[in-house]
């Protein structure tokens, strides 16, 4: 007379429980559901109805009340369809409520009683896990999209009748075979070594991947801005196992497949200029996650930067800082992860040559002004590196030179990464600290580093987030080069990412960079004669 099931709605990110609750009642033949269902939840009764006699079942000419706990949270999709279905044949007696009590059940049923796949599996798994459930039925179908869960058993079902089965222990349902966390990663087809030239803007690259800091491309057409910044997700660092499973999950909220032989890749998410704010941050009715959380642990790439618009980019600042994107609405606040490399692009004006030597630009003064005006100055602030790309040389294209590959560059990062985490670890074993943030970030930078860094704050104007961030490039170089101390190179170099010239209409030299700051040009010259010939380098 009265059955329970569990099953879950999702918010934004997050699975929440809900309990099936169907109870027999006294009234003419026919059921309810009550709890805040939405529209899908409503039209369930349909599915349901049409399935369990499609599967040879055939439930009494009673009242069913189906009741979905908590009363107070919303229920969207179609997900509760066979949660519905087996708590109706267990409450009027045609199938035994065994193991009831630690199963999820999960998945939309078609009118002849087979299971379809439901959005945002994994997230519901993972949330069922949490609340202390060890068993779940799901849907065969998103099987080799799944990742193990410890302390979990899927089983995958195809048909209404073999849960059914399953829980009348007449046909046990197989236990699934899921892949590891580790197991999941996937390279991608996509190589750094395809660049040529713009030497520059690889270190920058590596840099942004490994210390997981925003870059900004500044440059003409045709200079390889976007080719450079799809290829960052090739040399970030596989993801750890945690980061596999919020990738997975989020992947799965968006309904973005993950095949058993493609496997995980970083994220990378590029929207249209033309994005409203609620598609890149989030929201919608239910909410659901905007762009920079589908791109969360890989790369957010937002080309033609300027020509997105103002209230759309200027949202994505507080997700810059934070990591986390937060909807608000009168009835509800949702946070979801939201932290990806953002990269963007663009032209130094509306036709895209100010400042080229070879390529007149047709924009005025004022129009250039206006142009680099449509993004603001407390947004550009929140870009850790500023790289000015010139266009590519086609001797660079000629001479037939291949570039280090992702994977040989990933290494690097990989080690970087670890170097920095043992350092963190390193200060967190020392116990709780007095220090602010600045002084533990300057405790390790050489003493002519640190008066370089104040110089060039005098004569940039620099912020002191700005500041923060050349401390936390600083530590990042120097991690890429294994060094326990910031030395002043690394210091001169991290401040070369925050040098970009204001004034588009200036011609620049072609050949060096501009000599804002002469010790940090000459300390900066000095390095990038180290690392490549300076002939093959556009500054």
């Amino acid at each position: 007379m009265f059955a329970t099931v569990h099953s879950g709605s999702l918010i934004g990110v997050e699975a929440h429980g809900v309990q099936v609750e169907v109870s027999i009642i006294k009234g003419l033949p026919g059921f309810d559901i009550v709890g805040l269902p939405e529209a899908a939840v409503r039209e369930s009764r349909v599915r349901v109805k049409a399935a369990i006699d499609n599967s040879g079942y055939a439930l009494p000419d009673r009242r069913f009340v189906v009741n979905l706990a908590p009363a107070d949270l919303r229920k969207n999709g179609s997900a509760f369809d066979l949660a519905i279905a087996v708590a109706l044949m267990c409450a009027c007696g045609c199938c035994a409520p065994n193991r009831l009590d630690e199963t999820l059940v999960i998945g939309e049923l078609s009118l002849d009683g087979a299971i379809r796949p439901v959005r945002g599996l994994l997230a519901q798994i993972h949330g069922a896990r949490k609340r202390g459930i060890t068993c779940a039925v799901v849907p065969e179908e998103q099987l080799p999209g799944l990742i193990e869960t410890e302390g979990m058993t899927v089983y995958g079902a195809r048909h209404l009748t073999e849960v059914i089965a399953f829980l009348d222990g007449v046909k046990p349902l197989a236990a699934a075979r899921l892949c590891g966390a580790d197991e999941a990663f996937s390279e991608g087809s996509e190589d750094l070594r395809d660049v040529r030239g713009q030497e520059s803007a690889k270190r920058a690259l590596e840099v942004a991947a490994a210390g997981g800091h925003n870059l900004l491309f500044v440059g003409p057409p045709g200079a390889g801005k976007t080719m450079l910044a799809r290829r960052l997700r090739s040399i970030l660092p596989p993801p750890t196992p945690e980061e596999a499973i919020e990738i997975a999950t989020i992947a799965g909220i968006a309904s973005v497949a993950l095949g058993a032989g493609k496997g995980i890749e970083r994220p990378i998410r590029a929207p249209h200029h033309s994005a409203s704010e609620p598609a890149l941050i989030g929201g919608g009715d239910p909410i659901r996650p905007g762009e920079v959380t589908l791109a969360h642990g890989g790369v957010l790439f937002l080309d033609e930067l300027p020509e997105f618009k103002r209230n759309v980019i200027e949202s994505l600042r507080p997700t810059m800082e934070s990591g986390l994107a937060e909807i608000v609405r009168a009835n509800q606040r949702v946070t979801m992860p939201a932290r990806p490399i953002v990269v963007a692009a663009m032209n130094p004006c509306a036709c895209g040559y100010a400042g080229d030597k070879k390529r007149m630009c047709r924009c005025t003064a004022d129009q250039v002004l206006r142009y680099m005006g449509r993004v603001s100055g407390p947004l550009l602030d929140r870009f850790d590196l500023h790289v000015s790309l010139p266009a590519v040389k086609l001797s660079s294209l000629r001479d037939g030179t291949v570039g280090e590959p992702s994977a040989v560059v990933r290494g690097r990062v990989v080690a970087a990464r670890a170097w920095l985490q043992q350092r963190a670890k390193e200060l967190k074993q020392q116990g709780p600290s007095e220090r602010t943030l600045v002084e533990r970030l300057t405790e390790s930078v050489q003493p002519e580093g640190l008066r370089m860094l104040h110089r060039s704050m005098e004569v940039l104007g620099l912020s002191l987030r700005a500041y923060v961030k050349v401390l936390r490039i600083s530590h990042t170089i120097a991690a890429l080069a294994q060094s326990d101390v910031v030395t002043t190179a690394h210091v001169a170099e991290a401040i070369q990412y925050r040098v970009l010239d204001r004034d588009p209409m200036r011609p620049q030299s072609r050949s060096q960079p501009a000599p804002l700051i002469s010790g940090v040009a000459l300390e900066a010259n000095r390095i990038e004669a180290n690392r490549v010939d300076a002939t093959d380098v556009e500054a």
